[in-house]
């Protein structure tokens, strides 16, 4: 930076140009500069302000080249001279740097606008999703946002940005990429073909999203699916697909649509499948009435860190809408069929793990019993699932 354009300058021009509604058009920065700068600017020192205004203030700023490489799923920000990225092999720091850390809080800030959100020291976190980015000619792609504002955060402004990306990897591409395994891409191809419900579960950043997006391609052409979404992340390779997207409350606290108003709302759309993002609350009840309503072959998508676990998860989600654990087991024992297991592996990939069959026991509890598993192969739990298949027609190795 020259002696001419300080720091200073360039935050008495954020101030000025502070109050517009959207980015600054470059004329508006040009001239903003000049009446800061009082007309002692030469050009190239106008010109190098501009194009450090111009990065600050278009997009994402100093990430934007990060966003753009196809590889990056992340992008953390845990301080000025923190910036790391994750490109599926696990957390890498970047080269990219702020000046200090207001300049990653005016970017949150910034970021939170165009969001359509607020974030202040009233509201020091905001969860969004930003407009649409150019990733080619005709190709967009969505992320997600999620900001939390020093002191909350106690090192200073976090950002984190998760690029959501339409999803062309389909069971062929994620058997190829040795996420699936060739048998269990068979198996999974049953699963859709019977029409059984199923549950994708496993960790943050495990491939959830991804594993569905590509057991939903393989749906048949002639089916409607409808895909309700807290965020809009699923983005299935399927001629038919009808996104329902939740909103948040405004400033005022109202406006208000859960993934619990949508899931309702799709029962009406006349759906062949109905899909649910992920289940996070009292819309999992919701979800297994559709399904125990004839509509076969629905999915969503848990968090959690084993199929085992399943139960328990969706016990404590279905008692914030009133649903009592044994009215629960009941649901989902008639409901779904079907657990899924995603994780991350040691290096940082992503797989299948396991195929889990529900099983009621006498006193009328679910459990999870392992039918197919990555080191084991068939499990004890796949003659359960081999007999559902064969109930509906579809046969394979496993019979």
């Amino acid at each position: 930076m020259s002696a001419l354009v300080t720091a200073e300058l360039l935050d008495r021009v954020r101030e000025r140009l502070a109050t517009g509604t959207g980015p600054p058009e470059p004329e508006q920065l040009a001239a903003a500069i000049r009446a800061e700068a009082g007309g002692v600017l030469g050009d190239t020192d106008l010109l190098r302000a501009l194009r450090l205004l111009q990065t600050e203030m278009t997009g994402a700023g100093a990430l934007e080249p990060l966003l753009h490489d196809p590889a990056v799923a992340d992008v953390l920000v845990t301080g000025p001279g923190a910036v790391w990225i994750d490109r599926g092999g696990g957390l890498e720091r970047t080269s990219v740097t702020f000046p200090d850390e207001a300049a990653v809080r005016r970017l949150a800030q910034r970021l939170a606008l165009a969001a359509g959100r607020r974030l202040d020291d009233a509201q020091p976190w905001v969860d969004g999703k930003l407009p649409g980015h150019e990733a080619g000619i005709g190709t967009t792609f969505g992320v997600r946002l999620h900001a939390v504002l020093a002191p909350v955060a106690h090192g200073g402004t976090c950002l984190s940005l998760r690029v959501l990306r339409p999803a062309t990897q389909g069971l062929d591409a994620l058997t190829r990429a040795g996420a699936v395994a060739p048998e269990a891409r068979e198996l999974l191809t049953a699963i859709i073909r019977a029409r059984l419900a199923f549950l994708v579960v496993g960790g943050t950043g495990a491939g959830k999203t991804t594993l569905l997006s590509g057991l939903l391609a393989t749906v048949a052409r002639s089916e409607r699916i409808i895909c309700v979404e807290d965020a809009a992340e699923l983005a299935p390779p399927h001629p038919h697909v009808v996104r329902l997207v939740a909103r948040p409350a405004n400033v005022e606290g109202a406006g208000a649509v859960t993934v619990r108003d949508l899931v309702r709302q799709a029962l009406r759309m006349r759906p062949d499948r109905i899909v649910v993002g992920e289940v996070r609350g009292a819309e999992v009840i919701d979800l297994l009435t559709a399904l125990n309503t004839g509509h076969d072959g629905g999915a969503g998508t848990v968090h959690a860190n084993s199929p085992r676990e399943v139960p328990a998860r969706l016990e404590a989600l279905a008692a914030l809408g009133g649903m009592g654990r044994a009215a629960l087991h009941s649901q989902l024992a008639a409901a779904v069929q079907v657990v899924l297991h995603v994780h991350r592996r040691a290096d940082g990939s992503r797989g299948l793990r396991e195929v889990g069959v529900l099983r009621r026991s006498g006193d009328a509890e679910v459990s999870i019993e392992a039918a197919w598993s990555a080191e084991r192969g068939l499990a004890p739990g796949g003659a359960d699932l081999s007999a559902l298949l064969a109930e509906r027609g579809v046969t394979g190795w496993w019979t």
